[in-house]
């Protein structure tokens, strides 16, 4: 019998066990100029570059923890068939082709998973289809390897994420399926469309979703995520043990390399951050808000200077990476391209992008070894003889997606920090 993996996340550096990723595929090729906009991306991507990239993060995750592949889990669930049959309704319920319910729920579940991150394209069995220009009856999930959004672990649940997006909102509902159904993983999840407090203007994703510490969440409020999402979390997750303290960054709605915190704002050590200076330190219109929780109610809220000074007040003592360099012109180009979005897989060692020179550079000159992935899957390099490490990856064609290292994984267990 295969091992169970009980969800365990309470921090963004502690030792990575175990991880959640989707490899970009044909859902990818299914976006064209037209539809890229709608599918909240500003160009389009090549996947067999895209796909050579990925490898680099996959193949280093694979050294160092154990990776489990969506599809894969997606296809397990859906051999039961009351849940194949659940998630097709959820799925289609709302579909203006409905009739796509039939054709999905005869297919194996192999078939099923891959037409349901892949899309169904559209019969052309009338006149009213034959005319349509949509090409697809259920569109590509163009974003699902950006795993981080969907859903989140944060100590021994998941929060089922509700996706700001209509695009995006049939990921969250796979992810659901699959924490809830799957028998490697032992967890509790939170569906915020359940609740009875639920109303339209909640959303939250998990690029803006971070957990500093067993007590203390970071989260993004912005385009993305709500103040409605950021008080279901709120009401949601409970520490056991200690009062939960939430620190509220508010986010810029433009331009769209600010979407999540996670694009501002990273962990790194537990001493470390990569921080872009501009929105998350200098004097700007953007708050900090200091939430302290206790038995799912709120029982204080005030302003802080700066996450840096709201973390220090809870004995989080963290020297800032500057994303970019000291330079504002750095700063700004390699921000957009995901310069300040690392995923750390152990404390002091991460993974990112290394296009961003003056980022990596930055870390370099705060103490982290500089090696490239290949060397690591290679075999060339040894991950546990370096005590402070950035892995870098080709990130060319992934960053013109929106996303880095961090966007890209689902980690579901780590070692307590």
């Amino acid at each position: 019998m295969e091992e169970k993996f009980k969800i365990n996340l309470d921090s963004e550096v502690g030792e990575l066990e175990g991880v959640l990723l989707h490899k970009p595929g044909r859902e990818i090729e299914n976006m064209t100029p037209a539809n890229a906009k709608r599918a909240l991306y500003s160009d389009i991507l090549n996947l067999a570059v895209a796909s050579k990239e990925y490898s680099q993060l996959s193949g280093v995750l694979e050294k160092v923890s154990k990776v489990f592949y969506v599809e894969k889990l997606l296809t397990e669930v859906l051999e039961n068939q009351a849940t194949k049959n659940s998630l097709i309704h959820k799925i289609t319920e709302n579909c203006i082709h409905p009739e796509i319910r039939s054709t999905l729920i005869e297919q194996e579940p192999h078939e099923v998973a891959r037409l349901l991150i892949e899309g169904v394209p559209l019969p052309k069995n009338s006149l009213t289809n034959f005319l349509s220009k949509d090409y697809f009856a259920l569109q590509p999930l163009h974003n699902f390897f950006y795993m981080r959004d969907s859903s989140s672990a944060v100590l021994d649940a998941v929060l089922i994420n509700r996706m700001a997006n209509n695009v995006r909102r049939r990921e969250a509902l796979i992810m659901e399926a699959i924490f809830e159904n799957h028998p490697r993983f032992i967890t509790r999840t939170f569906n915020p469309e359940l609740s009875r407090y639920f109303n339209n203007e909640l959303t939250m994703e998990g690029g803006d979703i971070l957990v500093a510490r067993k007590d203390v969440l970071i989260i993004g409020m912005g385009s993305r995520t709500s103040a409605q999402g950021i008080d279901y979390i709120a009401n949601k997750i409970e520490s056991r043990e200690y009062p939960r303290n939430i620190i509220v960054q508010e986010l810029p709605d433009s331009p769209e390399s600010f979407i999540h915190l996670d694009m501002v704002f990273t962990l790194l050590d537990h001493d470390k951050c990569m921080i872009y200076e501009p929105v998350m330190l200098k004097s700007n219109k953007y708050s900090t808000i200091h939430l302290t929780v206790d038995n799912g109610k709120i029982k204080n809220i005030k302003y802080k200077e700066n996450v840096l000074d709201a973390l220090k007040s809870l004995k989080i003592d963290l020297k800032p990476v500057l994303c970019g360099g000291k330079h504002e012109h750095n700063q700004e180009r390699e921000q957009w391209h995901s310069g300040a979005n690392f995923f750390a897989f152990a404390p002091g060692k991460v993974i990112g992008y290394e296009r961003n020179v003056h980022t990596i550079d930055e870390m370099n000159r705060s103490g982290f070894e500089v090696v490239s992935a290949t060397d690591v899957i290679e075999g060339k390099v040894d991950l546990n003889k370096i005590e402070k490490v950035v892995v870098t990856i080709h990130g060319s064609e992934l960053s013109r997606g929106g996303g880095g290292a961090r966007c890209m994984t689902m980690p579901i267990k780590r070692k307590e920090s």
